[in-house]
């Protein structure tokens, strides 16, 4: 899973041990060699659905990490683009990723919590890549209407949404596995480091964004396949700010 320049196990094993920020500030130099990183496949296949929804002025990416959203809304945007994270590391690298990029819109990098958002109707698209299992279900009204404040009125929230994985197979158990693990970790130490697979669930998800008030389209991300039962193996949530 990993590269020999990726993190040893004795890093992982501190992040795990540490609080969620922390655990990412230790992670942040080497983020972009573990599997955690989302792959340019997605983040491809995301700007070239999103494209034709544009024009886009301004683009937020929520939760940015290393910065490879940004990267996506700097193809989008053309005249500004933020990345927001609440790890101080995680923000370091991103701007060093990115300060050779000469040309396109400016980019800023904002250190702040998801959950509380210093903007207001300030953007036409966010997006989003990796970052929902940092949120328990009961958190997601919140983020969602942190979002909805910061895009100005029809603006777009999109992010990309997989299918879980059939029940018993090997990604069904290895999730599970990963989940349960967390849920025990987070019962008998502290601080709490916050990250599972499976507390994002298509369904109440789009739910949730509704009772915000975004107005919900899927559109399917034909270039990863199809289920055997024919739905899209992977989803593209496209939101809409009333």
């Amino acid at each position: 899973m990993f590269t020999p320049q990726g993190p040893t196990l004795r890093e992982l094993a501190v992040q795990a041990f540490s609080s969620t920020m922390r655990g990412y500030d230790l992670l942040a130099p080497k983020f972009d060699l573990t599997p955690y990183r989302t792959p340019d496949r997605i983040l491809e296949a995301v700007a070239d659905e999103v494209r034709p929804l544009g024009p886009f002025g301004r683009g937020l990416d929520v939760c940015c990490g290393t910065g490879a959203g940004v990267g996506v809304l700097r193809g989008l945007c053309r005249e500004r683009v933020t990345g927001v994270d609440f790890s101080a590391g995680m923000l370091g690298v991103a701007r060093a990723a990115h300060a050779g990029n000469a040309g396109g819109p400016v980019v800023d990098w904002v250190r702040a919590d998801a959950m509380a958002l210093p903007f207001a109707g300030a953007f036409d698209l966010a997006l989003s890549f990796g970052a929902f299992g940092h949120f328990l279900p009961e958190e997601r009204p919140g983020l969602f209407d942190q979002v909805y404040a910061a895009l100005r009125p029809g603006g777009l929230f999109v992010f990309p949404v997989g299918a879980p994985p059939a029940v018993g197979s090997r990604a069904y158990w290895s999730l599970l596995g990963f989940d349960l693990a967390m849920r025990a970790r987070n019962a008998l130490w502290r601080p709490p480091f916050v990250m599972y697979y499976r507390t994002f669930p298509l369904a109440g998800v789009v739910d949730d964004l509704v009772r915000t008030g975004f107005t919900v389209r899927l559109l399917p991300l034909e270039e990863f396949g199809r289920r055997p039962d024919g739905s899209p193996r992977v989803r593209l949530v496209v939101a809409a700010r009333g």
